[in-house]
């Protein structure tokens, strides 16, 4: 099966106040996604985002274009951090389609270029699309 879904892409901004909520829906209340003042002390320069906020980006970046799928399993890196006012870039590349399983790279980049996700992951598409 080939999709004419893909690749699709996405640009988006995170904002501190994404990363504060984001901790507390999460309970990660990691100094260097909320504290602006420790985070400027590390080595990052400033606050970064959850790995996990990234992820909910692709995720629903998926449930909108493959409504009704299902998420069978997902590999994530995150070589680089991204930053709270940064325009990141999602695209999502098919691997491979085999029936109605499609296999999926995932990157997310920087205005710079530098990848602040990458990963694969492989959905099971409901019939109607996957024809």
């Amino acid at each position: 099966m080939s999709d004419a879904n893909i690749p699709c892409e996405q640009n988006f901004m995170l904002t501190q106040e994404d990363f504060d909520r984001f901790a507390r829906l999460s309970g990660d209340h990691n100094p260097i996604h909320v504290d602006p003042e420790f985070s400027a002390r590390t080595s990052f320069g400033r606050t970064v985002s959850h790995g996990m906020l990234l992820f909910s980006v692709v995720r629903s970046l998926l449930a909108q274009t493959w409504p009704g799928s299902t998420l069978n399993r997902q590999s994530l890196m995150f070589p680089s951090p991204a930053y709270a006012g940064d325009t990141l870039a999602l695209v999502v590349e098919q691997q491979k389609a085999e029936g109605d399983r499609l296999v999926l790279k995932t990157t997310i980049t920087r205005p710079d270029g530098e990848t602040c996700l990458t990963g694969e992951c492989e959905l099971t598409v409901p019939e109607k699309e996957a024809s």
